[in-house]
């Protein structure tokens, strides 16, 4: 083992990411497009009945690691978060119709990644959201991280 220099150690970086699974349905319309048009870009997406997912979601934080408690942030408080953030408002609902945000934004899962970046980011201490990645199908998976 290495012998301590005797400065103190220098600041450590962690990533701690937590997985949350929910089931929400939507329809990929833009008000923007025309019907036809809606039908071309969004193809059976665009049924008028809708779709659902199976969603997972995983939340990352990035921050230093306190020497004390040996944490990022404490798990508890992320746990609270998501829910705050991601089940109580998501979870078994129509995005289109539950969820103002989509009132005029288009329910992609682009877009829900940026709903979810913000509302985190709110909720969270400023420096703490690193990154939001949504496994929308085992296939299709989007990546935010607040750019």
């Amino acid at each position: 083992m290495a012998e301590s220099s005797g400065n103190p150690p220098a600041e450590r970086i962690g990533y701690i990411t937590r997985v949350q699974s929910f089931s929400a349905c939507h329809r990929l319309h833009s008000l923007r497009l025309s019907d036809e048009e809606n039908k071309e870009v969004y193809g059976k997406c665009n049924n008028p009945y809708g779709h659902g997912h199976n969603y997972k979601v995983e939340v990352t934080v990035r921050g230093k690691i306190d020497p004390v408690t040996g944490m990022v942030m404490n798990l508890t408080d992320l746990k609270k978060c998501i829910e705050e953030v991601i089940m109580i408002p998501l979870d078994h609902k129509n995005l289109d119709k539950d969820v103002p945000y989509f009132a005029d934004v288009v329910s992609t899962t682009e877009n829900l990644a940026v709903y979810i970046w913000d509302n985190m980011a709110k909720a969270l201490p400023a420096s703490l959201p690193y990154e939001i990645r949504i496994h929308e199908t085992d296939k299709n998976i989007v990546v935010y991280r607040g750019e």
